[in-house]
Formats: structure tokens, C-alpha cells, sequence
């Protein structure tokens, strides 16, 4: 099994680490236009990238709803990368991030296609699909610590 390194934080490097990830899967694979996915809310946001050696391979990004809520966002893994644990690994690492910071909920707008995968991890659906960059998705949220 490939040693992950995890990143942390919200300076440059890190951004830009995650920024090809996002890059790669929500704007190329998912046709996400890249205004609505650089949303300029990354300094405000503490990123956590996995990387394999020097590149990056998953990343995902947390920001405070409220003093105890985290939201976590563009959670995104390398199609090459996919099927060996990274989006549970990098949601593992941004809730123990949030909990260190005070979260004791976490909230994020999962994609359809993918909720079964949060459900996993015990997120549970809040209200109605919404669509979000034109795609479907649904909010859920999950007791931290």
C-alpha cells in the first residue's frame, strides 16, 4: 500500500496542490466552470491534499458555517487514484482538522451520485436535492467527535 503524505492548511503550496485536483476532476471531468469552482473562498479555508510522493492525488476543504459547524468542500480524488480508500482517508483528516478547531458538526453538499459514500461515513441527507454548478446534490450532516 502507497505511504500518502497529508497536507494541511491554507498557505499557497497547499492551495495549489489542491487546486490541481479540483482542476482535474470538477472542471475537466465534470465540466464545472472554473469561475463557480475557484470560488475565491480558498485563503478563508483550511485545505487537507494527500499526496502520493510529490503529486497531488486527493484533497478536500473545510470552512466554519458557525463556531461549532464545519463545512466541508470540494472533496475530490484522482480518477487514477479512486478505489483505494483516498476519499475516506482525506474526510477523515478534514473532520479530525475541524474537531481540533472546535467543529462538533459537519456539514457538505454531496453530489447524488455519491451520498451512498457519505452515508458510509454517517452523514445523513437534510431537505430536498438542490442543484449546485449544475449538478444534483443533497445537503447532509454528521455528529463530529
Amino acid at each position: 500500500m502507497t505511504d500518502y503524505t497529508r497536507h494541511f492548511g491554507s498557505d499557497a503550496d497547499t492551495i495549489e496542490m489542491a487546486h490541481a485536483v479540483r482542476r482535474r476532476v470538477f472542471i475537466e471531468e465534470q465540466g464545472v466552470d472554473e469561475a463557480v469552482e475557484m470560488d475565491g473562498r480558498d485563503d478563508a479555508a483550511t485545505h487537507v491534499v494527500l499526496t502520493d510522493g510529490s503529486d497531488p492525488v486527493a484533497t478536500a476543504r473545510f470552512r466554519f458555517a458557525d463556531p461549532s459547524t464545519a463545512k466541508i468542500e470540494r472533496v475530490a480524488v484522482l480518477p487514477d487514484s479512486r478505489g483505494q480508500g483516498l476519499g475516506s482517508r482525506v474526510m477523515d483528516a478534514a473532520e479530525s482538522a475541524a474537531v481540533d478547531d472546535g467543529a462538533t458538526v459537519a456539514v457538505l453538499h454531496a453530489q447524488v451520485s455519491v451520498r451512498g459514500f457519505y452515508r458510509e461515513l454517517g452523514y445523513e441527507p437534510v431537505g430536498e436535492q438542490f442543484e449546485e454548478a449544475g449538478i444534483p446534490h443533497v445537503e447532509m450532516r454528521r455528529r463530529l467527535g
